[in-house]
């Protein structure tokens, strides 16, 4: 890999104090450097990127610019006609979203009796899920508790997460991880069969399990395994547009459109889980990201329509390591495993300037401080960045270890010539995580009846900023929770007659309030046509 001169210049600088910055630990910020830094330098402080909501149930709150272009845009229905007399599918229980969440919904619902569907945009398992490295908390060892899990994800969110949400995710947690294990989930564990446990940013003990650095992939893995060997049909690259409701007000099925031939079809349902991911491919503020292609919000945009609440809409989680240079893997995740077996965080020159286990908010409004106003960055294809030293790995923990511990990132870097082991790499944040979604209660459903959501596009359960491992947890807890509250709430269910009416009465508030566009949503995919 061809680096600049002042790359070069700059890495023999982080070279010479390795051995210092080892030794170094640079102190923790107290709470007051935190907040001060936070407002200053991070993404959802900075106020020309975010816009009043003026319909709905959020009414009056802020939102992402893109996000709210998409609340205010025209449903798709003005485009295409649905015929709700003719059902095409009808099931007890209709998961929308093919990833971990939706994959452990479906697996509790059909155990649970219920007559479950996937229906998934893309192919299952194509999802945040799959693309998810450093691994999964839960308080199960001897010097741990939930109580304790419970404190460091409060702290992590700023006490703004629904501590009854935070409460079922980290008693649930210990099961949820046994739950994968017995599933068959490679975790990695010594020569006793013990599971090996490290350190996550803001985390007080050694909680996050993990396979190597394929942590996401192999849950969704043994999770895709096991739908497929269950039964449950799975309808892939076909999209939820709209969602249904009966005369009585309840959430009974969506409005489908198949990707590839645009066919329209009809899905009616006793209950409905949203499990449609995050937000990444909608590039917040202009921030490459990490996330899967699909990930553009769809379910907030469905939900919000139908009637249910956002709940922290407002808030993202830019991820303090995403990969800077080469340009071709521009906004790739660069795993927090990386900076918990040791690696420190470098300005240009060679200083450790962060503590590198703060939580991802700080660390990221860090970095973006010594980029954008220190000007200590260095200069990369995208703007400046800093450096992960990576080579501290194995020189703190002994030859091998960055191999073994993290073999896809060696693998990604490798590909274009760059060897982490002795090289240091280049990274700025990169956006990761819709930390707000949508308000569930602890059944996870929404004010909606029979409308439950689970996995990223849940707001709450992280407060205003998540910790590493907790997305893959919660995935599990809740979407484990969601197919068995489901599997309960059908059982006594009639419909009434299907009607889209709340799509028009959501359109006429919009005309009412005098806004007009000329978009459609949801997004679906990301537009990166070049246009002359």
């Amino acid at each position: 890999m061809n680096f600049t001169p002042e790359m070069l210049a700059s890495m023999a600088k982080v070279e010479a104090a390795r051995e210092a910055n080892i030794a170094l630990e640079p102190r923790r910020m107290t709470a007051e450097e935190k907040d001060a830094l936070l407002k200053a330098y991070h993404p959802d402080y900075r106020q020309d990127g975010f816009d009043i909501i003026k319909v709905g149930g959020n009414a009056g709150q802020k939102a992402p610019k893109e996000l709210l272009a998409l609340l205010e845009a025209n449903s798709r229905l003005t485009q295409v006609t649905a015929n709700l007399d003719k059902i095409d599918y009808d099931v007890d229980v209709l998961v929308i979203g093919g990833g971990g969440a939706g994959s452990s919904a479906a697996i509790e619902a059909h155990n649970a009796g219920a007559n479950v569907m996937i229906v998934t945009k893309l192919r299952i398992g194509d999802a945040n899920t799959m693309m998810a490295e450093g691994g999964i908390q839960a308080a199960d060892k001897e010097n741990d508790s939930p109580a304790q899990h419970y404190l460091d994800v409060m702290g992590g969110g700023h006490y703004t997460n629904r501590p009854e949400l935070v409460a079922k995710l980290v008693t649930e947690g210990p099961g949820a991880v046994k739950w994968l294990n017995e599933l068959g989930v490679e975790f990695d564990k010594d020569e006793n069969g013990n599971m090996i446990t490290t350190h996550g940013g803001g985390t007080s003990r050694k909680r996050m399990h993990a396979a190597a650095d394929y942590s996401g992939a192999e849950i969704m893995r043994t999770l895709r395994d096991e739908v497929l060997n269950l039964g449950i049909p799975v309808v892939d690259f076909t999209a939820a547009i709209e969602l249904i409701k009966d005369e009585n007000g309840r959430c009974a099925g969506a409005v489908l459109m198949n990707m590839e031939t645009k066919q329209i079809l009809v899905a009616r349902a006793k209950a409905v889980i949203l499990a449609t991911g995050g937000a990444g491919r909608m590039h917040y503020q202009g921030f490459p990201t990490s996330n899967h292609y699909g990930a553009t919000a769809d379910g907030l945009i469905l939900a919000y329509r139908a009637g249910a609440k956002l709940l922290y809409q407002d808030t993202l989680q830019y991820h303090p390591t995403g990969a800077a240079f080469p340009n071709q893997i521009y906004g790739a995740l660069v795993t927090e495993k990386v900076r918990s077996l040791g690696a420190k965080v470098i300005n240009r020159d060679g200083v450790a300037f962060v503590h590198p286990l703060e939580t991802r908010d700080v660390e990221a409004a860090a970095v973006i401080r010594e980029c954008d106003d220190r000007k200590l960055g260095v200069e990369a294809p995208n703007g400046q960045a800093v450096w992960l030293d990576t080579p501290m790995i194995d020189m703190i923990h002994g030859a091998g270890t960055l191999e073994k511990r993290l073999p896809a990132m060696l693998r990604m870097y490798m590909k274009y010539d760059i060897d982490m082991r002795k090289v240091p790499i280049l990274i700025y944040p990169t956006l990761h995580y819709q930390n707000g979604g949508i308000e569930i209660d602890v059944n996870d459903e929404t004010c909606v009846p029979g409308l439950f959501v689970a996995g990223e596009a849940v707001g709450g359960i992280h407060g205003r900023n998540r910790l590493m491992g907790n997305s893959l947890l919660d995935i599990i807890v809740f979407g484990r929770n969601a197919g068995k509250a489901t599997a309960r709430a059908v059982k006594d269910v009639h419909l009434g007659k299907l009607t889209l009416k709340h799509v028009d009465e959501y359109a006429k508030a919009l005309a009412d309030a005098g806004i007009h566009s000329d978009i459609v949503s949801p997004k679906l995919l990301p537009d990166y046509a070049r246009r002359v």
